[in-house]
């Protein structure tokens, strides 16, 4: 199943083969004619093949009968049909801009094939554009796949990489590497198609992190059953940010800051222990630290089980691969990701390193 400005590519190219099969199959037909029938030399037929096809009148090589003439004429005009057909679709390709896009598909392609570690944004409507540029902003690798031309063309013209399919499809899927990816963002406008998309996702990479969106309650719950690791509702999401910016509107400011603040200064960051790289695993937030080497805040440690240790004290003990929410500026957070040792999760994004 091919993407418009795709099948259009394609539809062109098995034309000019078409045309060019069937010029090739009247020039066979013309030399086995002039040797066969006329008892000519294979040199003599192909000769007179290729001149006559190409109508620049230098005469024939031998001598020719009626039957040899009339032949000659419906090869004329076999070639004349064969060479236009030819002309016209290569006109066609020319003016509308099929070479160049076949240049697109091919650089496409390869791009697709050499992503790892990516993310995968289905959907690039108000929603899908929004997480396209946090994204963009921290400089992550994703792809965008959208169904809709106006959609791709706009992704395009942003510089993002996209591709035109289908995202509920496996096909789709795979085209742009969701063995490979690590995370996926369910953000198309219908719920079924949502759902689809993670039962699709989940189903070719069991191991990828996929978020949903739900426009209903309902539909909140079937995508959780479905396999969704997280579930976002603008409705709901919207309502709580809404009534806390009315009363907490000082809480609300400070957490927009860090989390998508474009000017912001302080960051907050999810760091994933490794036992084979972290040198403190075992050891107690006092005895690693942290705070005093990096200067980055600890916030929040969520253990394997899913228990949140909100606000550890120096006593909490570093586990084997314990999430350590934290907090500060940049080089501190780049500082403390040094420390930590190499990331090795296929689950979470690695921090930006130096």
């Amino acid at each position: 199943m091919y993407s418009t400005p795709e099948q259009k590519y394609h539809r062109i190219q098995r034309e000019l083969m078409a045309g060019a099969y069937a010029l090739g199959g009247v020039s066979l037909i013309g030399i086995l004619w002039y040797s066969v029938v006329e008892g000519w030399s294979w040199e003599d037929a192909a000769y007179m093949t290729v001149i006559t096809l190409a109508t620049v009148g230098y005469g024939e090589t031998h001598p020719l009968g009626d039957r040899g003439r009339l032949f000659t004429i419906a090869l004329i005009l076999m070639g004349v049909i064969s060479i236009g057909y030819i002309v016209n679709r290569f006109t066609e390709a020319v003016i509308q801009g099929y070479f160049q896009e076949g240049i697109r598909l091919r650089q496409q392609r390869r791009i697709m094939e050499s992503l790892s570690g990516h993310y995968i944004i289905c959907g690039f409507s108000r929603t899908g554009r929004q997480i396209a540029r946090e994204f963009w902003a921290e400089g992550v690798a994703f792809v965008v796949i959208d169904s809709e031309l106006e959609s791709v063309q706009k992704a395009m013209s942003e510089g993002y990489t996209v591709f035109q399919g289908d995202a509920t499809l496996d096909d789709s899927l795979l085209k742009v590497g969701i063995e490979r990816a690590i995370c996926i963002v369910a953000a198309l406008p219908s719920d079924a198609e949502n759902l689809y998309t993670v039962l699709s996702a989940k189903t070719l990479n069991p191991e990828i992190r996929a978020i949903a969106r739900a426009s209903t309650e309902e539909a909140l719950q079937k995508l959780q059953r479905g396999g969704a690791d997280a579930v976002i509702s603008p409705y709901i999401t919207g309502g709580k940010r809404m009534a806390a910016a009315a009363l907490r509107p000082q809480v609300l400011d400070f957490v927009d800051g860090i989390l998508s603040g474009t000017d912001r200064q302080m960051y907050m960051e999810e760091f994933l222990l490794d036992p084979a790289f972290c040198p403190f695993v075992g050891q107690s937030l006092q005895k690693a630290k942290l705070r005093s080497q990096t200067g980055a805040l600890v916030l929040a440690i969520r253990r394997t089980d899913g228990n949140l240790i909100g606000g550890p004290t120096g006593d909490t003990v570093l586990m084997p691969r314990d999430t350590l929410i934290c907090m500060g500026t940049d080089e501190q957070l780049r500082s403390l990701n040094r420390l930590l040792g190499p990331m090795n999760s296929q689950q979470l994004r690695r921090p930006k390193n130096s």
